[in-house]
């Protein structure tokens, strides 16, 4: 714990021994139920990760628990069942339906070879040498595209795999004789060897044209679709009824790729492929932006969700359901324009991978409602909305599978790391109050403290628009140390459409233990707080942002125990465009700043980033792909950009960027660095080689947090007295 006045002075030793001691809670990232004898008994197998500091490697392993009805159709007790064991070179796993056989991807550490097994009671089954066969390349293991599917008879699996492309020629084919080369070899050497592969951008750089293979158990072969329209890259799949075909999402690729990640505005549609006659059926609605199909276990229902294309790069949400016999499709929920008490829209981007109940009526999902997120259970006849977790402590809950109504998710807070419940999903309309058993509790942290704070902004003119007065939330994590008035560091969010929602983040809590309270601003534009709260962003970034985070900035300093002359900015992406603007408006108001990523010269986005279109929605202005911007449309961009303004900077700043950014080129920070440095500023650039935009990894993880604390303390020590005695900057 910090003690006496200044933050950072514990017993602990500083940032990294916080950092090291709160990320030792492992978070949970897949669980799956089987069936025992007699029904009452289910086995719960959880996959788990948490940093391994010490090797600078993420260090995964699985949970086994027993979970057993006790109080009729309601009750539940759990228990371990056996020790934690690793898992190595694991890349993907998905269990068949009837819970008998578990798929498992994996890489063979000395070939580097994807093997595809099959486990069951008796051992491994199955065992493919992907990569040997060579019908394609990598298999998509995460991001959109990706999944592992089994039909229904659990004879086959359904994956996705980049196209195969011919093997490179060596460096220097002209040192073999042309007599030994075949003309098939000069014509591929003259027009092919150096041909540009386009990829969908930010965190997908070795993903472009994906296709969908099917293996099959019984003759250990594997079999690429064909029938998938070119214009189309194909994800998510998974069987339609009977196995007679496979449902799939195909992303529009042409006339070039748009950055995929983060971003459900692109044009999507939802397709089914019959096996039989190779026919490509249209499910979804054309020019949508639709994703994440699920069938209901009776195999009547196709859920998914459907977003317009175009505009805000995350955005509302609407659930549509399509009746597989009829093929009619009906919206579920639609899109919400202002938030209501019960209901504030989906803002999820993916499913759950089991989110049906067993009547194949009801479907359980988690998305953003303002600054928490909370499980809904969905009644899609009769299209209303049950928040099955609204007014609980815990402010982030995740639906991790629904088997058999049974309902297994993690929950967490800012103070509280993740936990694993489970619960019995009711009957219809009896389904509240839930009660939920904790089968791996975790305890909340000492030392740590957290609310909701509510912001309105004030009235502008004489008939301000309902989004000027549309109020938003912040969320404070103040330490419990008795060491009032804290200094404060001010968060506001990149994207800029996301938000902080009230989940356990270990830097966030770390930052709290070392003195520091902490502010995560949900500035209009958010997600969680209806669709005209996103679109209201739009023609006004770089004001309106900076301007709500200034106002819960002065709300937080006039509310609570807070010392107005230690304030400091820690923020990334679009966050720290709006730290930097907060800098060139509030030149002597924060004493520090520490950015990742930022974004500070629109204009010079345009050829940089793999989402070029953002540029022209964040003003206002239309895009096409064709599209070449006009000196009136650059300039407006610059006058926005923090870039124009960067002689008004006095703060000391710290940048953090990564080398392979696909999103904000790290140009930027090395502008603005260079920038900062010829007006002496104090400037410190952190280059991460192997960094993406969201800077990810153990070892960068650590780095990252490590040197923006100790520049937070640096920079952010006890303030002077004057000769009054009172605080002054």
């Amino acid at each position: 714990m910090a003690t006496g006045t200044q933050p950072g002075m514990e017993a602990a030793g500083g940032p990294a021994a916080c950092y090291r001691e709160l990320s030792r809670f492992p978070a949970i990232t897949r669980a799956a139920l089987g069936a025992a004898a007699g029904g009452q008994t289910f086995l719960l197998y959880t996959e788990c990760s948490r940093p391994d500091l010490p090797r600078r490697r993420l260090l995964r392993f699985s949970r086994h628990y027993s979970v057993r009805r006790t109080d009729g159709d309601r009750g539940l007790a759990a228990s371990r069942t056996a020790l934690s064991a690793g898992i190595h070179n694991q890349l993907l796993s998905q269990d068949s339906p009837t819970g008998q056989h578990r798929a498992v991807l994996s890489r063979c550490p000395r070939q580097g070879h994807e093997l595809l097994e099959v486990w069951d009671s008796g051992g491994r089954s199955h065992s493919v040498d992907l990569t040997a066969l060579g019908k394609h390349g990598e298999v998509y293991t995460e991001g959109p595209f990706a999944c592992l599917a089994w039909s229904q008879s659990e004879t086959r699996l359904l994956y996705v795999a980049e196209k195969s492309r011919p093997k490179r020629r060596p460096p220097c084919p002209w040192d073999v004789p042309r007599a030994a080369r075949s003309a098939e070899e000069d014509e591929d050497e003259e027009g092919e060897q150096f041909l540009y592969h386009e990829d969908w951008g930010e965190a997908l750089s070795t993903r472009s044209v994906p296709i969908l293979c099917i293996l099959d158990l019984e003759s250990s072969s594997v079999s690429v679709l064909e029938g998938v329209p070119e214009h189309l890259s194909p994800g998510q799949a998974l069987w339609s009824p009977g196995d007679r075909g496979v449902v799939f999402v195909g992303w529009w690729h042409e006339p070039f790729r748009l950055g995929l990640s983060a971003c459900s505005n692109r044009r999507s549609e939802i397709f089914h492929l019959d096996l039989s006659s190779g026919c490509c059926e249209l499910l979804s609605a054309e020019n949508g932006a639709a994703c994440s199909p699920r069938l209901s276990p009776d195999g009547q229902r196709l859920l998914y969700l459907e977003g317009a294309v175009g505009g805000p790069h995350r955005q509302c949400l609407r659930l549509c359901m399509l009746a597989w016999q009829t093929r009619q499709t009906v919206t579920v929920l639609d899109v919400v324009q202002e938030p209501m008490e019960a209901f504030a829209g989906l803002y999820t981007e993916v499913l759950p991978p089991r989110c049906w109940a067993a009547d194949s009526r009801r479907a359980v999902l988690s998305t953003p409602q303002r600054s928490r997120t909370d499980l809904l259970l969905v009644d899609t006849e009769a299209a209303t909305v049950t928040n099955l977790t609204a007014g609980s402590p815990e402010g982030c809950w995740e639906l991790l599978t629904l088997q058999w109504d049974l309902l297994v998710a993690t929950c967490s807070a800012p103070h509280h790391p993740p936990s694993l419940v489970v619960a019995v999903l009711p009957p219809a309309g009896q389904e509240l109050p839930l009660r939920w058993v904790p089968v791996e509790d975790t305890p909340t942290v000492p030392g740590v403290t957290w609310k909701t704070l509510t912001v309105r902004p004030s009235c502008s003119g004489q008939s301000p628009a309902a989004h000027d007065t549309q109020d938003f939330e912040a969320l404070l994590l103040s330490p419990l140390d008795g060491t009032a008035p804290h200094p404060l560091i001010v968060c506001p969010h990149g994207g800029p459409h996301a938000v902080f929602d009230a989940r356990w983040r270990p830097s966030m809590a770390a930052l709290c233990r070392l003195g520091f309270a902490v502010l995560l601003v949900n500035y209009r534009g958010s997600l969680g707080f209806g669709q005209a709260s996103i679109s209201s962003l739009l023609s006004r970034v770089g004001e309106q942002d900076v301007a709500d985070t200034q106002l819960a900035v002065e709300q937080a300093l006039h509310s609570e125990p807070l010392d107005p002359h230690r304030l400091a900015l820690l923020a990334g992406s679009h966050g720290a465009f709006i730290a930097l603007h907060l800098l060139i408006r509030e030149p002597e108001r924060y004493q520090a700043c520490a950015l990742r990523g930022p974004v500070s010269n629109l204009p010079a986005l345009l050829g940089t980033s793999d989402i070029p279109d953002w540029r022209y929605t964040s003003l206002g202005l239309p895009y096409s792909f064709e599209r070449v911007p006009c000196a009136e449309e650059v300039a407006t961009m610059l006058l926005r950009s923090p870039i124009a303004q960067a002689a008004q900077v006095r703060t000391p700043v710290l940048l953090c960027v990564g080398a392979r950014d696909r999103r904000v080129s790290p140009t930027q920070a090395l502008e603005l660095y260079r920038l900062l440095r010829a007006r002496g500023v104090p400037a410190r650039l952190l280059w991460y080689p192997e960094g993406g935009h969201s800077l990810t990894g153990v070892e960068t993880e650590a780095d990252v947090f490590k040197n923006c604390a100790r520049w937070l303390l640096q920079h952010l020590g006890q303030p002077r007295q004057d000769a009054t005695g009172q605080h002054s900057p």
